[in-house]
C-alpha cells in the first residue's frame, strides 16, 4: 500500500507568484511542478491573489475547490463561479485568470494529455461502517475529516493442500491526515473508513 503524506511535499511557487504548487504524482515523473514534461499530473495548489493561471497546450483540465468558499475562474472570456467540492472541466490552452472573492483558496488539480488520457474527480462522503475502496488507475484524497486505511487480499482458490506456511495477515489500519492520498491497486485494493469528505481521482488511459 502506497501513501503519499501532504507533509512530506515540497511546494514550489508558480512563476507568476499567485500561489503554490505541491505534485502528489505524475506520468512520467516531472523534475518539477513547472516542468510540464508529462502526460497527466495531480497536484493541490494555493491561490493567494487574483491573477492568471500557466496555459497548458494539448492539455485538459479538472479544477476542484477544495478549502475556501467561491473561486471565480474566467476562461476563454466566460466566468465560471466554482464553489467548494464542485469539480469544473475545462481546455487547458484556455486563457484563464482567477479573483478570489472570499479569500484564499485551495484546489485540486488534475491535468491530462488531451487524446491520451482522460482525468476524472468524484467528491464522496466517507463511512465508518463500509469502507470505499480506491482501484488501480484511481487516487483517493483525503480532503477533510478522520480516515484510516488499509489493505484486502483479493481472495484466492483454495489449494489443494494446505501451504507449507500460513500468509501475512493485512497490515494493519494506517492513520490519514488531511491531503494525504492512497494509490489503488487492484491486487491488494485500499479500504478507506471514516468520517469526511474524500477525492477519488480516476485517470483513464486512450480515452479521445
Amino acid at each position: 500500500m502506497e501513501i503519499i503524506r501532504f507533509a512530506d511535499l515540497k511546494p514550489q511557487p508558480w512563476r507568476n507568484g499567485g500561489g503554490v504548487t505541491r505534485e502528489l504524482v505524475s506520468h512520467p515523473l516531472a523534475a518539477s511542478a513547472q516542468d510540464g514534461a508529462w502526460d497527466w499530473r495531480v497536484s493541490i495548489a494555493d491561490v493567494t491573489k487574483a491573477g492568471d493561471f500557466s496555459p497548458f497546450p494539448g492539455m485538459e483540465r479538472v479544477l476542484t475547490v477544495i478549502a475556501g468558499e467561491l473561486l471565480l475562474l474566467n476562461a476563454g472570456g466566460i466566468e465560471h463561479p466554482l464553489e467548494r467540492y464542485r469539480p469544473f472541466r475545462f481546455s487547458g490552452e484556455a486563457e484563464c485568470s482567477v479573483t478570489l472573492p472570499t479569500g484564499d483558496i485551495r484546489n485540486l488539480n488534475v491535468i491530462t494529455r488531451a487524446g491520451a488520457f482522460k482525468g476524472y474527480t468524484s467528491i464522496v462522503e466517507l463511512s465508518k461502517k463500509r469502507a470505499h475502496p480506491v482501484f488501480e488507475g484511481q487516487l483517493g484524497i483525503l480532503l477533510e475529516g478522520q480516515a484510516t486505511v488499509s489493505v484486502t487480499v483479493a481472495a484466492a482458490e483454495p489449494a489443494a493442500e494446505p501451504p507449507a506456511e500460513p500468509a501475512p495477515a493485512p497490515g494493519e489500519p494506517e492513520a490519514l491526515s488531511r491531503y494525504d492520498a492512497v494509490v489503488g491497486s487492484d491486487t491488494q485494493t485500499p479500504e478507506i473508513l471514516g468520517r469526511g469528505f474524500l477525492a477519488v481521482v480516476s485517470i483513464d488511459p486512450g480515452a479521445g
